[in-house]
């Protein structure tokens, strides 16, 4: 299935550009075993010019045939390659970003690559509860692998210390498997949270 770069698309968002519209789908929770849960998912990764992609999940949980049953979960953030901020880009704050991009051209963009042939990344994910994630890892073609560099959590937040997410494009498909370290039990370390596949619905 061919990708299609959006034509105002700033070049740094093109290694991620598959990811971009509206995905949805069904996924387990767990280990995706026999008497898992069930849920549905709408994921929306969208972008507004500047050299990041907003990333918004919303999740329901369901019975075995797909029916909705109550709200599960949403989580937002936002997905950039990983990059030294210089004085052209925007922030901190409302700080505005130079009209000019700081990465003009692919050739630019392709100096990022790194010695795996793919590029870093960082994603920040935000949760209900008082739980945001900082992750670091690398896309490279339609593959993406995280893993957390932090956790913040609030101070009535559930113990969560953990995670790597990984996602594929597969025949135009969205796979994606989380792995969590959490319930405060020493010594543990990451166990299946969910995994789900979505197709792309706009």
């Amino acid at each position: 299935m061919p990708i299609e770069i959006p034509t105002d698309l700033t070049p740094e968002l093109v290694p991620l550009s598959w990811l971009i519209g509206e995905w949805e789908g069904r996924g387990r929770l767990g280990s995706g075993d026999e008497d898992s849960e069930h849920f549905l998912q709408h994921v929306s990764f969208t972008h507004n010019g500047l050299p990041y992609l907003q990333y918004r999940a919303e999740s329901w949980l369901t019975d075995d045939e797909g029916t909705r049953l109550r709200p599960l979960t949403v989580e937002t953030g936002f997905w950039a390659l990983e990059r030294k901020q210089l004085d052209a880009d925007g922030g901190p704050g409302l700080v505005p970003a130079d009209i000019v991009p700081v990465l003009k051209s692919a050739d630019e963009v392709e100096a990022l690559r790194n010695k795996d042939g793919g590029f870093d990344i960082s994603v920040s994910i935000s949760h209900p509860g008082g739980i945001s994630e900082l992750y670091y890892g690398q896309i490279k073609g339609p593959q993406i692998q995280l893993t957390t560099d932090m956790v913040m959590r609030g101070s009535h937040s559930k113990d969560y210390s953990a995670a790597t997410r990984i996602f594929g494009l597969v025949d135009g498909n969205l796979l994606w498997r989380w792995d969590v370290a959490a319930g405060g039990e020493a010594g543990k370390g990451l166990e299946a949270h969910a995994s789900a596949f979505l197709h792309k619905v706009s």
